[in-house]
């Protein structure tokens, strides 16, 4: 149960943050963005994490140094698929990254029960429905080939993520792990800014508005790595995928964006989900 709250807690941060970038990507080009993010995330950790007395074991630090390489890549990815792709087109394949967690637990030794893989798939499709339905008028058109690879890219990078930041925060490290983690996501980002043009854009950015972000994302991730001690780690990568419905919440509540009736009942078959998994 605890896995599981952790998750909603982490979905919630990603929602907020998510409608943060709707304002944000018109005005940041997405590495700008993203190092600001990381960067104000990381000096948010540091405190925390020196508090732990004992050294990252070498393994879980490699294992760390590896999820923070797919999360840059999942979030690159996800923000290029909104860019490219309607929302109703991109959001169920990503939003279907807690399959993957699933496949990776069963191959762990830890296998969900038949009820607990309906319960995954009634939460993704509680997601797809949501996300069909939502009106898509003035979202940025492109070749769906394109939206539906980066798409998939950003999926799997966020079912990489949990499934190694997971392993390396089950030694007893987990802060330090999520240090390690958001510190080589980190210099991935910084590197791609650092090599490409368009550094100016820096002055133009809404600088309390991404430190704010970052603070989010580092929670989120954090959550979602430290249930890697806790039994069935697996249920807040899949509790965690209901980011989006909170990020289409949010909007309905403060953004006064539409919701049909069909729209509240994906996000009744979400929460049903989820219920499930914490009995």
């Amino acid at each position: 149960m605890e896995s599981l709250y952790f998750g909603l807690a982490a979905a919630l941060c990603w929602g907020v943050h998510d409608v943060c970038v709707r304002y944000v990507s018109q005005r940041v080009d997405v590495a700008a963005a993203m190092t600001v993010v990381l960067a104000t995330g990381l000096v948010a950790l540091l405190p925390f994490s020196l508090t732990e007395a004992d050294a990252l074991p070498a393994r879980s630090a490699a294992l760390a140094a590896l999820a923070g390489l797919a999360f840059a890549g999942g979030t690159y990815s996800l923000y290029r698929a909104f860019a490219i792709g309607p929302l109703r087109l991109v959001a169920p394949i990503v939003g279907a990254y807690p399959i993957l967690s699933l496949l990776w637990a069963a191959a762990t030794g830890t296998p969900p029960t038949v009820l607990q893989w309906l319960a995954a798939a009634t939460i993704v499709g509680g997601i797809a429905l949501i996300a069909i339905l939502s009106d898509e008028s003035g979202t940025a058109s492109g070749g769906r080939r394109a939206a539906m690879i980066w798409a998939g890219l950003g999926g799997t990078g966020f079912a990489l993520t949990f499934a190694l930041g997971q392993a390396a925060s089950g030694s007893g490290s987990g802060l330090s792990a999520i240090f390690v983690a958001r510190a080589a996501a980190l210099a991935v980002v910084a590197g791609v800014v650092t090599l490409s043009p368009g550094r100016g854009r820096f002055l133009r950015a809404p600088w309390l508005l991404l430190a704010t972000m970052g603070v989010l994302d580092a929670a989120a991730l954090g959550l979602v790595l430290l249930a890697g001690g806790l039994p069935h780690p697996e249920f807040a990568s899949v509790a965690s995928s209901v980011f989006g419905v909170v990020t289409i919440l949010l909007a309905w509540a403060f953004l006064r964006e539409r919701m049909t009736l069909p729209q509240w009942g994906g996000v009744a078959l979400v929460f049903a989900g989820i219920g499930y998994l914490g009995l």
